[in-house]
């Protein structure tokens, strides 16, 4: 099953080479690591939503995969804002909790932060179908092929495992057995899943063993995977993005050094 929606699979970023798309990711992540501001982050945020209609993702499948991400962020904020480092007027305190103005900046910075690192792996990655990265990664960057099909397998495994747990707590309720003990039912569970994966990943890796995936020698490929002028605008663009993050940052006098905190 893939893990692209059908709508993505048509959009202009689907074109591009998952190479690429995964490049443009780390460009703008490594960007926003260098410092902790809300500026630099909500630039990098601003611009990443501009790329939205170029996915094509709808509003649901875009809060289905990002929700995880935003109730983490949210989670770090609150945390930041309650535990954070003191400074400027101090707002309320009761022991350990302490909210300040440096504890409300540092929030706000953070919970940006974590989300325009995010939501440009969201946005680019969900035109991506595993395969073709993992055909980039062989052909393009020279992984070793063992390394490379053995993740593209456990990850197409992983809807499986979701479908299997369904299964077995379908399976325990009908039985009676799901009905009491919420942590002796989640641990049984997690073991009887654990169980039919090593099933299911020997049964896999005989069958890879037996269709020659482990042969020495060079391998074939059934789609080549290489890199076109559309990639490298790509890569520009992200570019470009990281470094009007960074240059806003340092126009508002926001930029804070990672290594000098």
């Amino acid at each position: 099953m893939s893990l692209v929606t059908i709508d993505a699979r048509h959009s202009p970023l689907a074109r591009n080479n998952a190479l690429a798309k995964f490049g443009a990711v780390l460009l703008m992540g490594i960007a926003l690591m260098l410092s902790i501001d809300p500026v630099s982050a909500g630039v990098c945020l601003a611009l990443t939503l501009v790329l939205l209609p170029f996915a094509r993702l709808n509003a649901r499948e875009l809060w289905r995969r990002s929700w995880p991400i935003g109730a983490a962020a949210l989670v770090a904020a609150v945390a930041t804002v309650l535990y954070g480092q003191e400074a400027g007027q101090v707002y309320a305190e009761w022991g350990l909790l302490r909210i300040s103005d440096g504890s409300i900046s540092l929030a706000l910075a953070i919970l940006l932060r974590v989300m325009a690192i995010a939501l440009p792996a969201v946005v680019l990655m969900s035109t991506t179908d595993p395969t073709d990265l993992a055909d980039a990664f062989a052909q393009i960057l020279r992984l070793p092929a063992r390394f490379v099909l053995g993740a593209l397998a456990g990850l197409r495994l992983v809807g499986l495992l979701i479908a299997d747990w369904r299964e077995l707590a379908l399976a325990r309720r009908a039985r009676g057995v799901a009905d009491r003990g919420r942590m002796r039912r989640f641990l049984g569970m997690a073991f009887s899943l654990f169980v039919l994966a090593i099933r299911r990943g020997t049964h896999l890796a005989t069958a890879m063993e037996a269709r020659g995936f482990g042969a020495g020698g060079p391998r074939t490929w059934a789609r080549p995977s290489r890199l076109h002028g559309r990639d490298a605008g790509l890569l520009l663009l992200a570019a470009a993005i990281a470094g009007a993050s960074i240059a806003a940052a340092v126009a508002a006098g926001s930029w804070t050094f990672i290594l000098s905190l």
